[in-house]
């Protein structure tokens, strides 16, 4: 980060950068995260992200610490509601498909276009070294979020348990996306709320 970033100006033109850059990815991925993509979206001079972003990596990297943040913010604040109004298990499984697919738009097919572009993602991620330590350090933060969310609606579950879960919730959806189901989201629904009634049968 330059000098010229830290002053108020700076800061608002690094700001609308990383919201521009994180609105690209999300929509069309690592690739759809160009400098001039960046910028025209930003409505800045191309220079600018060059000059408040080192590389292109750098900038990349902030999109998805972005990205990431906003919905770590939006799932607590959803949990938080949750918490005072419903905290049955079809609420649950909402909120942590939230967490893990993206929230819900009430449209399936432009939910499950979402569902594979964020799955999409996931994977190239994997091919860019430079992302695993943000990608470490926002995955502990969702891991706590959801274990969060099952011990304050009532099934609480352990460290290996919720990767069982997640690791359930992934191969639906990627079932789902091979075989080309209109509702993966729906098919993860189904999985997630077959393992709560189960933990919930063993436990009682």
């Amino acid at each position: 980060m330059t000098a010229a970033a830290t002053t108020p100006k700076g800061e608002r033109r690094r700001a609308a950068l990383a919201e521009a850059a994180a609105e690209l990815l999300a929509e069309g991925g690592f690739d759809a995260v160009r400098h001039r993509a960046v910028a025209e979206r930003a409505g800045l001079p191309l220079a600018s992200t060059t000059y408040y972003f080192d590389s292109l990596e750098d900038l990349v990297t902030t999109a998805v610490e972005h990205h990431s943040r906003i919905e770590l913010t939006a799932s607590r604040q959803r949990l938080e509601v949750m918490a005072t109004r419903n905290r049955g298990v079809q609420a649950t499984i909402e909120l942590a498909l939230d967490m893990l697919l993206g929230p819900a738009t009430g449209d399936p097919e432009a939910d499950a276009e979402a569902v594979l572009l964020r799955y999409e993602r996931l994977v190239a991620t994997g091919r860019r070294k430079y992302l695993r330590p943000i990608m470490r350090r926002l995955g502990d933060q969702f891991k706590e979020l959801l274990l969060e969310t099952f011990t304050r609606s009532g099934t609480p579950v352990t460290d290996a348990e919720l990767e069982r879960l997640v690791a359930l919730v992934d191969g639906a959806v990627v079932n789902a996306l091979i075989e080309v189901d209109p509702d993966p989201r729906a098919a993860a629904a189904r999985m997630l709320h077959s393992a709560l009634t189960e933990n919930a049968a063993g436990v009682s």
